[in-house]
């Protein structure tokens, strides 16, 4: 099957090959069984060889290979020579020119075709005064063959196109398939940058506020610097192991706890986010309002990683003396949450390099929720969040 396969292959590279064959054989026949009986057979011999090599060509150059058979029928009308079995080159041709020409070459071929059927039975069929009947049946039977050679032609056009659109479309096909593997990677990086972003700002910023605090306590106050140490150690921890389960898809096995690898946080991890920021040093109230409702895991982590990062800008920018508060309220039709601190506010120092309110909207904004952030009244910093139920579905 393969070698067939491949064959047709190089058939189809080469066609010019096996069109001489075929042209060939008319040529031999012409010489071997027609030459003779025919008359003048020179004359013949010349215009069934100049037909025969017109069909080499049939199907690199159909509309001149078909102008060349049918200059030559018209010259063998013209001059009276009789009908010779090379004649059926014509209808070869014509076939050709329906299937690989031109759809103008085409038109213009069955014209032609039914041109030689009036021009053939005038001239080659002298039965119209004695036998009328058969002189039409002649001519209709004349007819039909010369449809019928171009419809077959036609019919290999059609499929030719079909198979050529089938082909364009697995193209296609194939090429939506790498875009959408490409912006599925894209779309897996971006996600994972966010959630390293927001890990390592978190963990870091306690880390950072921690070692500070236990450099300025470990003079003066040796346990208040161990409690930061630990601080500093389980933070670090906590931190390395959000990491392994982020990078999880690229490693066969974690060494600390034989590949298990933790959920991702959401709404249940709260507590646990307040007491790891209280124990950095910002003092946290988490109240909840309305019956606790549960959501799909991305928006809970969503709303995870925005509380988070608002904590944590707290607790770089509020100030040693702040206060922070977490309010949750599960309402009827949508989410809301308010992270607000008594700290410096809009008066807090910036390096203008943070990420932090972008990679919130953009985490709402994915689930059709928002994400507004603003000095609050009175004093401080507000982050406020608002996610329907149902949203980015």
């Amino acid at each position: 099957m393969r070698r067939r396969d491949r064959v047709y292959a190089w058939v189809r590279r080469h066609p010019v090959l096996p069109d001489a064959v075929i042209a060939l054989g008319l040529l031999v026949t012409l010489v071997a069984f027609a030459a003779a009986a025919l008359d003048p057979g020179w004359a013949h011999f010349v215009l069934g060889t100049v037909m025969c090599a017109a069909l080499a060509f049939r199907r690199v150059r159909p509309v001149e290979s078909f102008g060349v058979l049918v200059a030559a029928g018209l010259v063998q009308w013209a001059t009276g020579l009789d009908l010779a079995p090379y004649d059926l080159a014509l209808l070869i041709g014509l076939y050709a020119v329906s299937a690989y020409g031109p759809r103008w070459a085409s038109r213009a071929g069955l014209a032609a075709g039914f041109l030689g059927v009036a021009l053939g039975t005038m001239r080659y069929d002298t039965s119209a005064e004695d036998e009328p009947a058969a002189f039409v049946a002649s001519a209709i039977a004349l007819a039909a063959t010369v449809v019928g050679a171009w419809a077959m032609g036609d019919v290999r056009r059609v499929r030719q196109a079909y198979v050529a659109e089938l082909v364009e479309r697995a193209h296609q096909a194939e090429r939506e398939r790498d875009q959408q593997a490409q912006l599925a990677a894209a779309e897996e990086r971006s996600r994972i940058a966010r959630e390293m972003h927001d890990v390592v700002a978190h963990n870091l910023s306690v880390i950072v506020v921690q070692a500070d605090g236990g450099r300025y306590a470990g003079d003066h106050d040796p346990q208040a610097a161990l409690d930061a140490l630990k601080t500093i150690g389980d933070t670090g921890r906590g931190a390395l192991a959000e990491m392994r389960r982020l990078l999880g898809v690229l490693r066969a096995t974690d060494d600390a706890d034989g590949g298990a690898i933790r959920p991702q946080p959401g709404l249940g991890s709260l507590p646990e986010l307040v007491t790891s920021v209280r124990q950095a040093g910002l003092p946290v109230d988490l109240d909840v309002t309305g019956p606790p409702r549960p959501l799909p895991p991305g928006p809970s982590l969503a709303v995870y990683r925005v509380i988070q990062e608002a904590l944590t800008n707290a607790l770089k920018h509020a100030g040693p003396a702040a206060r922070a508060r977490v309010a949750l309220v599960f309402g009827a039709e949508r989410l809301t949450a308010r992270v607000t601190d008594d700290g410096r506010g809009a008066a807090a120092p910036s390096d203008g390099l943070g990420q932090g309110l972008a990679g919130m909207r953009e985490r709402m904004t994915m689930y059709g929720g928002t994400v507004t952030a603003g000095p609050a009244t009175g004093g401080g910093w507000r982050v406020d969040l608002d996610l329907p139920y149902g949203g980015g579905k």
